[in-house]
């Protein structure tokens, strides 16, 4: 799998990172295990996690498998802090943010992050603390990078002119398109990477809703059913859906690549993060690696989704 580097820094990730958002919630252990080897065997490095995640389980099921599956030091490992699982609240005082990440290494059996990111904007908390202790990460090794994720534009700005972010990370994809407007160029004014969520817009640019919402897929779930109806009942998501699938066909590749291609290919982007449900999931994400997706359709598609 290729490596990017991320906005102007050393640290090179792979196009495609790992999420695990879903693990220990829509997918086990056995499963998880399946794809970080899966995708370790394909080139792959960037682990996204999150002490949130997975309702508070997923980064548990990551630390069984560390060394045991894949070895840490072949892995990038990424995860957060500001955000508490199981409460409806963001804290993001030094205090807050320094426990939390010592919290992850603990629980994840490591003693340092390879990227560390605030969570979330946190109006209570004076940007001064939230760098300073993003720089206490980095000073004492707990942290070999930060960033800033969930940040609009003038956020993320702000807190670039505290302390050196090299990522930021939010939802883009050919559904989700404006953190072009205000994110995408504060982040690269200052030399910061977009990891990139989301992407396949919940499964809906795989085609698989366009008949309806299948009984074994994420829009059923309690979890997921409000993301993906939010897509599915925007009204340019039907036109860019079957764009994708023309595409696709054209191709002779899946609309799942095409989606994937087309974040992997834009502007800024140093990885697009996809979370699996199952290992066949997980093994189309892999594959779409492999697409080089042509000037003229990346442009149509553009168009299509403007």
């Amino acid at each position: 799998m290729r490596q990017r580097a991320v906005g102007d820094s050393g640290l090179r990730v792979s196009r495609i990172g790992l999420g695990t958002l879903g693990w220990g919630r829509d997918t086990d252990g056995v499963e998880a295990a399946a794809q970080l080897m899966g995708f370790a065997e394909s080139g792959g490095t960037l682990v996204d996690s999150a002490p949130f995640y997975g309702d508070g389980v997923s980064q548990r099921i990551l630390a069984e498998l560390l060394d045991d599956v894949v070895p840490r030091n072949q892995l990038v490992l990424s995860s957060s802090a500001g955000i508490h699982p199981g409460r409806e609240r963001l804290n993001c005082s030094r205090r807050a943010l320094i426990g939390q990440l010592d919290a992850t290494l603990k629980e994840l059996g490591t003693d340092h992050l390879d990227l560390w990111q605030v969570a979330t904007w946190d109006p209570f908390t004076p940007v001064e603390e939230v760098a300073s202790a993003l720089e206490f990460a980095v000073a004492t090794g707990r942290a070999r990078y930060v960033g800033a994720r969930g940040h609009l534009g003038w956020q993320l700005a702000t807190a670039a002119a505290g302390t050196k972010l090299i990522a930021t990370q939010a939802e883009y994809s050919l559904l989700a398109r404006g953190v072009e407007d205000e994110l995408i160029p504060a982040a690269d004014h200052h030399g910061i990477g977009l990891l990139a969520a989301v992407p396949l817009a919940g499964g809906v640019l795989t085609g698989k809703y366009r008949d309806g919402i299948p009984a074994d897929s994420r829009g059923a779930t309690e979890t997921g059913a409000d993301l993906v109806v939010g897509y599915l009942n925007a009204d340019h998501t039907a036109r860019v859906v079957e764009a994708v699938v023309t595409a696709a066909d054209g191709l002779g590749a899946s609309p799942l690549a095409v989606a994937l291609a087309w974040v992997c290919d834009r502007p800024g982007v140093a990885s697009a993060i996809v979370g699996a449900r199952d290992y066949a999931q997980h093994t189309g994400v892999l594959a779409a690696e492999d697409l080089e997706l042509p000037a003229a359709i990346a442009a149509a598609l553009d168009d299509v989704s403007a």
